[in-house]
Order: C-alpha cells, then sequence, then structure tokens
C-alpha cells in the first residue's frame, strides 16, 4: 500500500492535460454514476498481468502492446474490434514462432479515449476553439458547442469499453484465438502483401506442428492454451476524475485498483515531479508503464521508478521510450545504464511512432514506415550494446486497411494517404504495414535469443 496516498489526492498535485468543466454539478454527478458501475476488470486481473510482465523482464516474455492512437465513438464497430485483435495475434504469432518465447498482448483497446495535446487551443479560419482531447471528453467537430468538455460523455466511453471488452472477452476464449484458425487471421485485403506470403508459411508451420502434437494425444482439448489465450487492455491515465471514479479497493488485498484496464500509462507530458498523474499511479497496484523521451534525465527517471515502484516489484514498471529514428541512439544508453546499475525490475518498450511524426507536403500528418523500422533497429542495438533486453513493443495500429502512414512493402505515397485516411487523431500503422513490423522485431529478437543463448553456452 502506498504511503499518504488515497484514491483522490491527486486532486493536490499539478494536474495538467486535463479539461476545465464549467457544469462542476454535472462532472460530480458522472462521477458518482461511475463510481456505482461494475468494475471493467479485476484486481486478479491485473496481477496475473503483473506476473506476466515479471517474465518480461526476466528476458522469458516479449511484451506486445498495441492498439488505436484514439478510439472513438464514431468507429465503433465490432469487426473494427476484430480486426485490431486478430492482427495482434498475428504479430504474437510471429514473434513467438521466431523467438520461441511466449508473448503478452496488451491492446491499446476499451479505454484509449483521452489524448494529451501540445496546444490547449486550436486556430482554424481565424476562429480560436479549444483542441479536441478525445471522445471522452469532446467532439472532433469543429464547432464551439462540440469542442466544450462534456462528463456525460465518460458514460459513453464506460459503455463502449464494457462492450469492447466483452467481445475481446470472447474472442480469446471462445475458439476465435485457437491456433488451428491461424490461417483465417489473415485479412483478405493483405493478399497483394509478400508479408502476408510469408505469414502463411508460418501458418502452415504451426499446422504441421499441430497435426503432429494432436497424433501425440495433445489437442486444444487437452492443453486449453491451444484455443484461447490471455489478452489484456491498457490505455492513457489521463483523464483522472473518470480514473478516480474507476478505482476501487480489492477485497482480498485491500490494495487499491484502477478497474477501468489491466495496465495505465503516464505520457510523456505529465512526467513530471509533483505531477497529479503520477501521485494517482503511485497508489494503485496495476501494472504501470511510463513514456520516456528525449527530455527525461537518467536522475528524474530514477526518481520516477523509486516513486512509482519503491518496492522493486517485477512486472509493475515498463518504460516506454519514445526518441525518433535518430535520436535513440544517442539518447537511450543513458537511461538503460542508470536503471541496470541501480537495479531496478524494468520492462524495456520501444514506442517507435511518436518521435517519427512529420507533415507530408499533401498536408497530412504521417509517419514514414522506414523511420519507423530505424528506430526499432536503434532500440535492439542499444539494449545489445547494454547487455539488456529489448522487452517489448508498444505501436498505434488497426486492423483496418488504412493509409495514414507511408511506405511499407505496399509502398503508401504522400498523395496515397487522402484515400483512407481515418484517424482522429495521430496516424496509424495497418495491418499489412503490423505484420511487416511484426516480422522485423522477430529477426531481431530471433538473434537476441541466439546470442543469449551462444552466451550461455
Amino acid at each position: 500500500m502506498a504511503a499518504n496516498w488515497a484514491p483522490e489526492s491527486w486532486r493536490n498535485h499539478d494536474g495538467r492535460q486535463m479539461p476545465v468543466y464549467r457544469d462542476q454539478a454535472a462532472l460530480q454527478s458522472t462521477e458518482e454514476t461511475l463510481r456505482n458501475f461494475p468494475p471493467l476488470v479485476f484486481a486478479g486481473e491485473a496481477r496475473s498481468l503483473t506476473a506476466d510482465l515479471a517474465d518480461v523482464a526476466d528476458g522469458k516474455a516479449f511484451l506486445l502492446q498495441g492498439g488505436d492512437c484514439a478510439e472513438s465513438f464514431a468507429e465503433f464497430h465490432p469487426n473494427n474490434i476484430r480486426d485490431t485483435f486478430r492482427v495482434l495475434l498475428q504479430m504474437a504469432v510471429v514473434l513467438t514462432f521466431a523467438s520461441k518465447l511466449p508473448v503478452v498482448k496488451v491492446g491499446r483497446m476499451a479505454g484509449q479515449f483521452a489524448k494529451p495535446r501540445s496546444a490547449d487551443t486550436e486556430t482554424i479560419g481565424g476562429v480560436e476553439l479549444p483542441s479536441y482531447r478525445g471522445d471522452i471528453i469532446n467532439d472532433i467537430a469543429f464547432e464551439e458547442a462540440a469542442r466544450e468538455p462534456d462528463p456525460a460523455r465518460m458514460i459513453r466511453a464506460y459503455s463502449q469499453a464494457a462492450s469492447t471488452l466483452n467481445l475481446l472477452r470472447a474472442f480469446s476464449h471462445g475458439g476465435y484465438a485457437n491456433l488451428q484458425q491461424v490461417h483465417a487471421w489473415t485479412h483478405d485485403f493483405m493478399g497483394r502483401s509478400p508479408w502476408a506470403k510469408k505469414f502463411k508459411d508460418v501458418a502452415d508451420r504451426i499446422g504441421e506442428a499441430l497435426a503432429f502434437m494432436e497424433a501425440c494425444g495433445i489437442t486444444p482439448e487437452t492443453v486449453p492454451q491451444i484455443k484461447g489465450t490471455s489478452f489484456y487492455t491498457s490505455h492513457e491515465a489521463l483523464l483522472l476524475p473518470y480514473e478516480q471514479a474507476m478505482t476501487r479497493q480489492d477485497s482480498l488485498t485491500g490494495q487499491w485498483y484502477d478497474t477501468s484496464a489491466h495496465m495505465l500509462w503516464i505520457g510523456d507530458r505529465t512526467r513530471f515531479e509533483g505531477s497529479a498523474h503520477v501521485e494517482f499511479l503511485r497508489g494503485i497496484g496495476n501494472p504501470i508503464g511510463m513514456k520516456c523521451g528525449p527530455s527525461l534525465e537518467p536522475d528524474a527517471l530514477l526518481r520516477m521508478l523509486d516513486t512509482l515502484n519503491p518496492g522493486r516489484v517485477p512486472g509493475r514498471m515498463t518504460l516506454i521510450t519514445r526518441y525518433g529514428h535518430d535520436k535513440i541512439e544517442a539518447g537511450l544508453p543513458k537511461l538503460v545504464r542508470a536503471v541496470k546499475r541501480e537495479g531496478h525490475p524494468v520492462i524495456w518498450s520501444c514506442d517507435p511512432m511518436h518521435g517519427n511524426v512529420i507533415k507530408a507536403a499533401s498536408g497530412y500528418k504521417t509517419r514514414p514506415f522506414e523511420r519507423i523500422l530505424a528506430e526499432v533497429r536503434g532500440f535492439f542495438a542499444v539494449h545489445r550494446a547494454e547487455g539488456t533486453f529489448a522487452g517489448g513493443i508498444h505501436a498505434e495500429m488497426t486492423g483496418q486497411n488504412v493509409t495514414e502512414c507511408t511506405g511499407g512493402a505496399i509502398a503508401i505515397t504522400d498523395e496515397a494517404l487522402a484515400d483512407r485516411y481515418h484517424t482522429h487523431c495521430d496516424p496509424r500503422l495497418n495491418a499489412a504495414q503490423s505484420l511487416e513490423l511484426a516480422f522485423l522485431l522477430a529477426e531481431m529478437l530471433n538473434q537476441e535469443m541466439a546470442d543469449r543463448a551462444k552466451q550461455a553456452a
């Protein structure tokens, strides 16, 4: 239990990147309603994720975290949930097949509704309005009424998160994730991708292995892990009134858990001493992520770790690096060395998305795929040089056939961005690009495991 902490103690700290609600009575009413709603996830599930992540911290598993930049009310559809889930399944299979390591699957789903912004307002055509901060807060339409923060949106976000979680649980344990269905996970529109053919080759080999195992009496009925999978949810804990309302005391342990997701993380803009977000997250029992960018110095990182994980619990802390393809190899080593020296049990995960945003000539915000891959390569290179484990990837991606990031095997050009640019905030990898990233990761992870085996021999 965190000392001198309560679910509301964050209110005495510096809360940034949160809206100002004009109608405080409506806000309090919404918070009270949420406090009486059922939890979305359970404390035992969060503890299971911490245990799984402890294996990642120990170099015995790999963390795959991915999903929408910002979930929206408008795009809420079971097919969209299914398609993102199946791409994550494909990526996990590729990674497990190459590295022989279990993959911990965490979706940016069922709660990723709030987004930090670089400015409180935006101006279009001489009109200045509050920035869009995600559907849980206001609407993307550039209209005065739409941009007014509305606490009632939290109720709708809860409802959508509950429905999403219900479907994810059904997919995870209802037969869709059965390894015998591995061929069915490929999207029809990926037929012309060379990575779809490569995945088919992997799927064929998995099918052969399963047939051999079945002949030996090992079937989905005798080994349930073949027909189902553990799948967890996560989001940035940004809108603290919502997070506090969803925080409950576990009847078994007495510990407080944020039941809005299995894992929560702190963003680069809310990671500072005196932060309300740090204060809130230090007291909950969920596993926690923290974004680490170029502005973070080693001493500040170590103080954050002492605050957020004073007991040095393995699996509690995931450090999600976000530098940019041209900065990671210069900036990351000092953080890795400091954490290694102090003996903090952390997971190092790479977010190759946020440091690589550019504005295309067409005017669209995009992320060149080659820069994303370059940052991943740099991330693995740093950990190889420092003797630490490159344990995870954190990607903004979707199962839809969007055109938001340029490049990849199916080369999306600047001119093609307008074809299917659907994101409400930042550009996402599409299904083909996500699978291509998985094969690159598999190659690097395979090399890392081979090097470790050589050193152990």
